[in-house]
């Protein structure tokens, strides 16, 4: 990782009260928290969407997984990937989908409402905007609100994709880089963990 991690006695009030909350809520202080730690109000903003969008979302577990492994292809965010791809399975995305979208293919779902979903996130990802018919499709599915929380579920995963590669936060003990294809990343094996 390109910064250090805080040790307890360089911790103000603030970050410190934000270790004890994120350890509670999550099992530990890990991954992109022990860069989002060094801006406490930020880290306290970040984890609060964080957590609502991977627990309290309007949007069913497994759709919840596929925003944040989508986000985390779209922005080669190893770490990520590897933190949840096996709990995306266990929620209900098929292991074909899973490695499809890895190798950058197109995943074939049995749920037409799945395939809708997929379509609109992978639109506003690759081409920034949402066609009239692939929005319909989608809204026709699921509705605003779901929507909405999409939009929310993909912006957290897309910065929390960001912030894991421009601190080249390490991969979790054992795992090795989800993405052969992916240039410069021989040190993200180090000491990371799941987050």
């Amino acid at each position: 990782m390109r910064l250090p991690v805080l040790a307890a006695e360089e911790m103000n009030d603030h970050q410190q009260e934000l270790h004890a909350r994120i350890t509670a809520r999550r099992g530990g202080v890990r991954g992109p928290f022990r860069v989002w730690l060094r801006s406490p109000e930020l880290c306290e903003r970040v984890e609060s969407l964080g957590a609502f969008v991977r627990f309290d979302s309007s949007l069913p577990k497994h759709l919840r997984e596929l925003t944040l492994l989508m986000a985390a292809r779209h922005f080669d965010a190893q770490y990520s990937w590897n933190a949840h791809v096996t709990a995306a399975i266990e929620a209900g995305i098929p292991a074909e989908a899973v490695e499809a979208i890895a190798e950058r293919r197109v995943p074939v779902f049995a749920d037409e409402a799945d395939t809708a979903f997929h379509d609109f996130c992978e639109e506003l990802l690759e081409t920034h905007f949402v066609s009239d018919e692939t929005f319909a499709r989608a809204h026709g599915h699921f509705g605003a609100q779901a929507l909405v929380d999409a939009i929310g579920s993909l912006g957290n995963f897309t910065m929390l994709g960001m912030c894991l590669n421009a601190f080249q936060v390490d991969l979790q003990p054992g795992r090795r880089p989800p993405f052969p294809d992916i240039r410069g990343f021989a040190h993200v094996t180090g000491d990371g963990d799941r987050s």
